[in-house]
């Protein structure tokens, strides 16, 4: 049977000596570097730790065309509640120019938490918004515009600038976060033409389109956190069939988000997230993808000693049939 692949998202409860040894031990595949998290002071800081302290290949995560916040500490909001979003300050957007581009009336989902704001009035230098719901506003979380699409760079500035910096590290795995289009995908392959790129499908586009961006890319990850921001959940299973199935080797498809969110704060998993990831190995996923459960958990290693446990399992399972 094919190997099945392991990518680890590095934070603050990963980015140490002691994981590392313990994932390049384990023969963790990937090691992720989060842009949508970091600034490239830090990217810089976090290659060399991870050179310095193992052989661990390292994937760089571009932001991507998404709207993030940017605010300095975590603040609840309550429905009804007057908000002003500002240009460049305080409470504000990224990447800025978008600023421009939203309207009167648009309404901004604003993380998970189910926040939701409305833009009632526009104005030089901020937006006055209403919350539509209650909920926790925190930073670097992605914002999707619910009434209609805005027309995003594929790629953001600082992707740029911290493209060219893993590239002076020799770094060879490049992921592009909401990947749409065609365009999208050739606009990556010609800037990283000997690299090894992952297409993120994260996007309700992305899903319309899919049958053109497979034809031009090899590597993709479905990241179903942000996809269920574009679709209902209800749908998403439905989605990663809809993927899996238009796949073949040597093709490959990564299947990230909530694999094991409950071992963010528990030494253990739930019985459906162990028969969420069965099945998406008895699909046909080739890789699993852990992102908060290794970056900001309290049980990173865990989390891997699991998955590689339950990959076993699978293997077993499916040698078994043919006895």
């Amino acid at each position: 049977m094919k190997k099945v692949k392991i990518f680890c998202t590095l934070g603050p409860s990963s980015l140490n000596k002691k994981f590392l040894t313990f994932a390049q031990n384990q023969k963790v595949d990937l090691v992720r570097l989060n842009m949508s998290h970091l600034n490239l002071l830090n990217l810089e800081k976090n290659i060399k730790f991870i050179k310095r302290y193992s052989k661990m290949k390292i994937c760089l995560d571009t932001e991507g065309a998404q709207i993030r916040t940017k605010i300095n500490k975590k603040i609840r909001l309550k429905k009804n509640q007057k908000l002003k979003l500002f240009r460049s300050k305080n409470f504000h957007l990224y990447p800025i120019d978008v600023y421009d581009k939203l309207k009167k009336n648009d309404k901004l989902e604003l993380g998970f938490d189910g926040l939701i704001i409305k833009i009632i009035h526009r104005n030089k230098n901020f937006l006055n918004t209403i919350c539509l719901s209650d909920g926790d506003l925190e930073k670097n979380k992605g914002v999707h515009l619910i009434n209609r699409k805005l027309k995003l760079s594929y790629l953001t500035d600082k992707d740029k600038n911290a493209i060219n910096l893993a590239r002076k590290y020799k770094i060879n795995h490049y992921a592009l976060s909401f990947t749409n289009n065609l365009q999208d995908v050739e606009k990556f392959n010609n800037l990283l033409p000997k690299k090894i790129k992952i297409f993120k499908i994260e996007t309700k586009e992305a899903i319309k389109n899919f049958n053109q961006i497979r034809k031009k890319a090899d590597y993709f990850l479905l990241d179903r956190g942000d996809l269920s921001k574009d679709i209902s959940i209800e749908q998403i299973p439905f989605a990663q069939r809809y993927i899996l199935k238009k796949i073949s080797q040597p093709k490959e498809v990564f299947i990230a988000t909530n694999l094991l969110e409950s071992m963010i704060t528990k030494p253990y998993p739930t019985r459906a997230e162990a028969n969420d990831i069965y099945n998406s190995l008895e699909i046909g996923a080739s890789g699993l993808v852990l992102a908060a459960e290794t970056a900001i958990g309290n049980f990173p290693e865990k989390c891997v000693i699991f998955l590689k446990s339950l990959i076993r399992q699978y293997k077993k399972d499916n040698l078994n049939k043919f006895k």
